[in-house]
């Protein structure tokens, strides 16, 4: 199974596996991590996610995937957007699902939303259960790119689609001089600065320089099987929205 030059960042140390590194680190930064995505995004982030969720809105799923749920931030968003009948959370931080449980609770959603402890790489439910399947800011997190989108493929429904947010590098030359500033200096300072751990931000940076996306991600959803594939930079470059489907006929990946 091919791996990606990002597969191999982790957040701490060479020893230990990628999973159990980035395990550790959100349970570390958990309790602040809400106010710092706000605040290091300016709040831009919750722009992105409703675009991303917009992307559902003509197939009017019934049951969404939310794979690296964190705190539960789409999830929720998804319920009071698109209105499904059922949403399910995964997330391999404990801590993160603790927090995305009250908020859940706290939104009256606790019928609706289940929040789960799970591997977007080993995902515990059957084939063909999911009529959508999300990821905000996970994939850069998996142990193994490919096995994961394997694995979301594996659970998508024929037709259904895969939406993907994540961070990308930006190709205008201003914008991109201030993007490298701002997530190789600025934002693990303000990490420390908040009592934050700073080698999570600057794993942040570092990942997100390394992940294969814009064109070259597209091109991985089309090997690992979607069709309908696309990618639309958001905020000249500095996130992309990617989606794609799985095949109605024939839909299977080797």
């Amino acid at each position: 199974m091919t791996q990606f030059e990002h597969d191999k960042i982790k957040p701490f140390s060479e020893e230990g596996s990628k999973k159990e590194q980035v395990s550790e680190m959100f349970d570390r930064i958990a309790p602040r991590y809400d106010f710092m995505n706000r605040f290091l995004s300016a709040g831009t982030d919750i722009g992105w996610r409703r675009k991303a969720i917009k992307m559902f809105k003509k197939d009017e799923p019934k049951t969404i995937l939310d794979v690296a749920t964190g705190t539960g931030d789409m999830a929720i968003m998804a319920a009071k957007m698109i209105r499904p009948e059922r949403i399910v959370g995964i997330d391999i931080s404990e801590k993160m699902l603790e927090i995305g449980r009250k908020k859940v609770e706290k939104e009256e959603l606790g019928t609706k939303i289940e929040l789960l402890g799970g591997d977007g790489e080993t995902i515990n439910f059957p084939d063909n259960s999911f009529d959508g399947v999300m990821v905000a800011f996970g994939v850069r997190n998996f142990e193994n790119l490919e096995k994961g989108l394997k694995e979301i493929f594996r659970v998508l429904k024929p037709g259904a689609q895969l939406v993907v947010l994540e961070f990308s590098k930006p190709v205008i030359p201003g914008v991109k001089a201030l993007y490298n500033l701002y997530m190789g200096i600025v934002a693990p300072q303000m990490a420390k600065w908040f009592n934050q751990n700073k080698q999570a931000y600057k794993y942040l940076n570092e990942s997100a320089k390394a992940f294969p996306d814009r064109q070259r991600f597209e091109t991985i959803l089309k090997q690992t099987g979607y069709s309908d594939t696309a990618w639309k930079p958001l905020s000249l470059g500095i996130c992309c929205i990617y989606s794609g489907r799985k095949p109605k006929e024939g839909g299977t990946v080797s």
